[in-house]
């Protein structure tokens, strides 16, 4: 199959990230054509001017249209795409240069209509970035499953970094109406249909994330409403570890509870657990700073999650 790569950005009031990663994609590795698709979806603060910088360099077509999402708005630019395999990414992302010539050597050899890769931190991303990127990669912390696990079985797609055959998007009508969680629930009509979707290791890319503590709560919270809905929707998809951020609060609230009491043996499991973390973070990122921020994105991350699950488990009804 002679693979036409169609690579779709939305993007809402973040020109900025798009010059970064349509800069990115011109220092491609990469001998075959490709086109860039950016769709504006809405945005008071446009991209218009950044992308017109790149028609000389790149295949790149602009569209704007009303706000409806970021879900929505991938589909958009799939129906307006001209290649017969879409490359879907966040505006937050920057491709390493071989990135192409990775997932076109994987799909050559190992042909799957759908395929996810992970994400990284850059060397240049801020201290907080860093920590941001470490919370939600470590394994200490989600279990692997956004791509750093060996030996993971059928992967669940994400939507900064994602791909997608012509025909598997028109059998699935692409992106459901989902605010959040829209790329698993895309993950298990695509199963649901007989395409098969796999991980593509190397074919990462550094993805900036949330720029504060508060903007990371946020998104985090979205995540914890996102699962129990799927978990209705999709029943043989619960685990028992969507509930370890839901725990881990609940169980350190106890501990501080317990403490007061004199009873230290709960509290000093927390306290090691954490401080494993920061172990863990400063050597991978070779940064006692990094490691201390660590410690608080990941407590902001089981919080966040754990919070936005217990309301959506007992609250929300859809």
């Amino acid at each position: 199959m002679q693979l036409n790569f169609s690579i779709i950005i939305p993007v809402y009031n973040r020109p900025q990230e798009i010059d970064e990663l349509l800069a990115s994609l011109v220092s491609q590795d990469f001998e075959d054509n490709f086109e860039v698709i950016i769709v504006e979806d809405g945005s008071n603060v446009t991209a218009e001017s950044i992308v017109k910088k790149y028609t000389t360099q790149l295949e790149v077509h602009y569209f704007f249209k009303e706000n409806s999402g970021a879900g929505a708005s991938r589909n958009f630019g799939m129906q307006k795409a001209s290649g017969n395999y879409f490359i879907i990414l966040d505006s937050d992302v920057v491709l390493p240069k071989n990135y192409l010539n990775i997932v076109k050597t994987q799909l050559e050899n190992k042909y799957t209509d759908a395929f996810g890769g992970p994400d990284a931190a850059h060397e240049n991303f801020t201290p907080l970035q860093k920590a941001i990127n470490y919370a939600m990669t470590s394994f200490l912390t989600t279990g692997g499953i956004r791509g750093k696990k060996n030996g993971i079985g059928k992967f669940q797609l994400r939507s900064f970094n994602l791909g997608m055959s012509k025909t598997a998007f028109e059998a699935t009508e692409g992106f459901s109406s989902m605010k959040t969680g829209e790329d698993i629930d895309l993950t298990f009509r695509l199963w649901e249909k007989g395409f098969k979707t796999q991980l593509i290791a190397e074919a990462f890319v550094y993805h900036k994330r949330r720029t504060s503590l508060k903007q990371f709560f946020k998104q985090t919270f979205s995540f914890g409403i996102a699962r129990p809905i799927l978990n209705r929707k999709y029943p043989e998809s619960r685990k028992l570890t969507f509930w370890f951020p839901s725990l881990f609060i609940l169980g350190f609230d106890l501990s501080l509870l317990l403490l007061l009491f004199g009873f230290y043996e709960l509290f000093f499991l927390f306290i090691t657990y954490l401080f494993i973390l920061f172990l863990d973070a400063t050597l991978k990122n070779k940064s006692f700073y990094v490691g201390f921020l660590s410690i608080l994105t990941s407590f902001t991350q089981f919080l966040g999650y754990g919070l936005g699950f217990l309301e959506s488990l007992f609250f929300k009804k859809n």
